[in-house]
């Protein structure tokens, strides 16, 4: 009987609904920077670029800038910006283009500085799965460089396959 009970209770106690108190999201697009992007990002929605008071937004690949008081969304900057060198401005990385006029005022002490380093300039492994990077190779070949290097394994660590061992042979 008491048996019957216990799991009664436990029946009973399964039917509560109940939600997982914790959740853990991780969103990388490092593959989607451009290479003049700076380094140390896993994860970007749009840069701010203050020497053009202008946007680019990472996911559609396209920039974002005022003309004639409107939003204009084009895959290329228009020819009054181009002597701008996007390897050179300096980019602040921004949730949105929705704050212009306080990106504006508050990045404004970031107009013609120089000193950023870019995706493309950069010995990070973790950017050489973007396209066009000098050490650039397809992301399974960079999957297996993370795992070696992250073990700390050099070039040549032997995998287990051979080397007389563990083959009938001393």
């Amino acid at each position: 009987m008491k048996k019957l009970i216990i799991i009664g209770l436990l029946g009973v106690i399964g039917m509560i609904p109940y939600r997982a108190a914790a959740q853990i999201s991780v969103n990388v697009n490092i593959g989607s920077q451009p290479l003049w992007g700076p380094v140390g990002y896993d994860h970007v929605d749009y840069y701010y670029l203050p020497d053009i008071e202008s946007y680019y937004s990472v996911p559609k690949r396209e920039f974002v800038y005022r003309d004639n008081g409107r939003w204009i969304f084009s895959r290329s900057l228009p020819s009054r910006y181009s002597s701008y060198n996007l390897y050179n401005g300096y980019k602040v990385v921004v949730n949105s283009y929705n704050d212009f006029d306080m990106d504006r005022v508050r990045y404004a002490k970031y107009k013609k500085v120089r000193t950023q380093k870019v995706i493309k300039y950069s010995n990070d492994s973790r950017y050489y799965v973007v396209k066009g990077h000098p050490h650039g190779m397809p992301p399974g070949q960079a999957k297996k460089l993370y795992k070696v290097k992250d073990k700390g394994y050099d070039k040549g660590y032997d995998k287990g396959h051979g080397k007389g061992r563990g083959k009938g042979k001393d």
